[in-house]
């Protein structure tokens, strides 16, 4: 999808970013929803964000536990995926060093790291 077209589903609405605090007493139906940096939300925002998923909808969180900006021990990212493992309709996956699209040094540091 080009850049236009993009801004053109922004303007319209279609397509819309919003932070964490503007998500609180909505449902969101009929919506493709992305968390992203996921390890940056608490366990309580996570909890509230998805709770969100409404009728028609699949949502996507991405994050990796190991880069939160957060201090210690406020991620809820690990803790979410953790408990979601064991429910037979979500899927959680981790990547390993392997999946890393980035330059080859970059798995071999993060292996070490």
């Amino acid at each position: 999808m080009g850049g236009k077209r993009v801004r053109q589903l922004l303007e319209d609405g279609t397509i819309e970013i919003a932070p964490v605090g503007f998500m609180r007493g909505r449902t969101l139906n009929n919506a493709f929803v992305v968390i992203d940096e996921a390890q940056n939300c608490t366990y309580s925002q996570l909890k509230m964000l998805l709770s969100r998923l409404g009728w028609h909808s699949t949502m996507v969180v991405t994050g990796d536990p190991d880069q939160s900006d957060l201090l210690d021990g406020m991620s809820g990212l690990a803790d979410i995926a953790e408990r979601f493992g064991s429910i037979e309709n979500i899927a959680v996956i981790h990547l390993k060093s392997e999946d890393i699209v980035r330059h080859p040094l970059v798995a071999e540091m993060l292996d070490v790291l």
